[in-house]
């Protein structure tokens, strides 16, 4: 049963962040001072795995959240974040982001945060240093006097109510990651000392019981079957690829080459589009594994 001092607004009809997968309720939180809180309340966020799609599995966690977001909880909430950026080593740029956020207000992203070229980037960060954020892409902005992309950071557990959906690893697992795949970006296909490590099965389709831990002892077979090595500007690109796959059920392409060495371009529906098993619809597509797509490509034009 849900709270009678929760209120859900527009009878549930959720507001949409697409380009993150995202989805909100609207809601108005009541408590015992006589203030009333709205928030949007993410119920489809892939970066702790939560997507709820029954009425009382909502409600269930409406109940939940509504007591973390009671005001009473703020000052101890900030405390223990506190405790968390001491700990952060060569965070400052995202921390600043965080500073302007923690009033737990939207905040323009044109005019209340840090100025930065690529704001998405300290966005995501903070994501997966398991902060819960809400976007609204087309809200008014009185000092811009135009529509604006605002963000809003809400006081909840870090890794959200379902727990962290993803990974991390160390900077001794990264550095040896690097190492062991060659420093190679594998969508140039040379040797790129800015690459990053990627996981090959894109997040966006991961469920809870797809996190594994990342031991700094990994072997290196373990390494090369979960990771590949892009720019940022890659990884961004495959992001978005695998965000248009997982909407539409379109596989995406590479180099504007329609070849899939394992299924076709069309996402196989007897395979479940999240969680463990879904990475065997990923199988096949450039995207995936970038290096064995070129080795079958090669290999299909008689190639060596």
């Amino acid at each position: 049963m849900l709270n009678p001092n929760i209120r859900i607004f527009n009878d549930g009809i959720r507001k949409k962040h697409s380009k993150a997968s995202e989805e909100y309720v609207e809601v108005s939180f009541a408590y015992d001072d006589d203030m009333v809180y709205e928030w949007w309340i993410p119920v489809e966020y892939r970066r702790t795995g939560m997507s709820i799609t029954s009425e009382n599995d909502l409600h269930e966690y409406l109940n939940i959240v509504y007591e973390q977001l009671n005001p009473a909880n703020f000052e101890d909430w900030i405390i223990r974040q506190k405790n968390f950026w001491a700990n952060k080593i060569r965070a400052d740029v995202t921390k600043g982001f965080y500073d302007k956020l923690v009033t737990f207000n939207w905040r323009c992203v044109t005019c209340d945060l840090p100025p930065n070229p690529n704001f998405a980037r300290r966005i995501q960060d903070l994501k997966e240093f398991g902060y819960t954020l809400a976007t609204d892409i087309n809200r008014y902005c009185n000092r811009c006097d135009a529509n604006k992309t605002h963000i809003r950071l809400l006081p909840i557990e870090r890794g959200g109510i379902a727990g962290s959906g993803y990974e991390t690893w160390s900077p001794a697992l990264r550095s040896r990651i690097i190492r062991v795949l060659g420093s190679i970006d594998v969508y140039e296909y040379k040797n790129n000392t800015h690459s990053l490590p990627d996981h090959k099965f894109s997040e966006i389709r991961w469920g809870n019981d797809t996190k594994e831990a990342n031991p700094d002892d990994m072997t290196d077979n373990e390494i090369k079957a979960k990771f590949q090595l892009l720019s940022n500007q890659r990884n961004q690109q495959k992001r978005e690829v695998c965000r248009t796959c997982y909407q539409t059920d379109k596989r995406g392409v590479i180099f504007g080459i329609p070849f899939f060495y394992h299924g076709t371009h069309e996402w196989d529906k007897s395979i479940p589009k999240t969680g463990k098993e879904a990475e065997k619809g990923c199988i096949g597509c450039a995207w995936y594994d970038i290096s064995e797509w070129r080795k079958q490509l090669i290999i299909l034009i008689g190639g060596e």
